[in-house]
């Protein structure tokens, strides 16, 4: 059994209106550690063993390693949207990290704690122990995002 198999596969419910030059998920479709869906997420495993990554809430711990993760992707509107469909899931936010996504809201509805969806996936896997390795290679920011938040590529995994 590998270090992969030993928590909850990742869940990515991923927003149709995203799009897709944009998105920093979908170059991670087919890794064995998680699984995107579309939204409407109609095929679903049980959520009860696991936490769902936001902006609010209590902070993302090592006491949630055994737990699964569930990631909205969408804009901060859509993904607001998608909220209520998972509202049972229990959130955990990541704060104190920096993003290096290069974004502009003109609605102004982006959270100050706000993080790209790939970047808030790999502070997650961070924290919670999970390696990390291939997660940034598609990540036009990464090492900017590294670099902001004093982590180290080799260090992680």
């Amino acid at each position: 059994m590998g270090a992969m198999d030993s928590y909850p596969i990742t869940i990515i419910v991923r927003h149709p209106r995203e799009n897709p030059k944009k998105c920093s998920i979908l170059p991670l479709n087919g890794r064995s550690d998680l699984r995107i869906i579309g939204y409407p997420a109609l095929d679903l495993p049980p959520l009860d063993n696991y936490i769902r990554l936001a902006a609010d809430g209590p902070e993302l711990s090592t006491a949630d390693r055994e737990r699964g993760i569930l990631l909205l992707d969408g804009s901060w509107r859509s993904a607001g949207r998608m909220i209520a469909d998972f509202a049972e899931v229990s959130p955990r936010s990541l704060h104190g990290w920096k993003t290096a996504y290069p974004r502009v809201s003109k609605r102004g509805d982006d959270p100050d704690n706000g993080l790209a969806s790939i970047e808030a996936l790999y502070i997650a896997y961070h924290i919670l122990g999970r390696p990390t390795d291939g997660l940034l290679d598609h990540y036009y920011w990464a090492d900017q995002f590294l670099l902001m938040n004093s982590l180290c590529r080799k260090a992680q995994g």
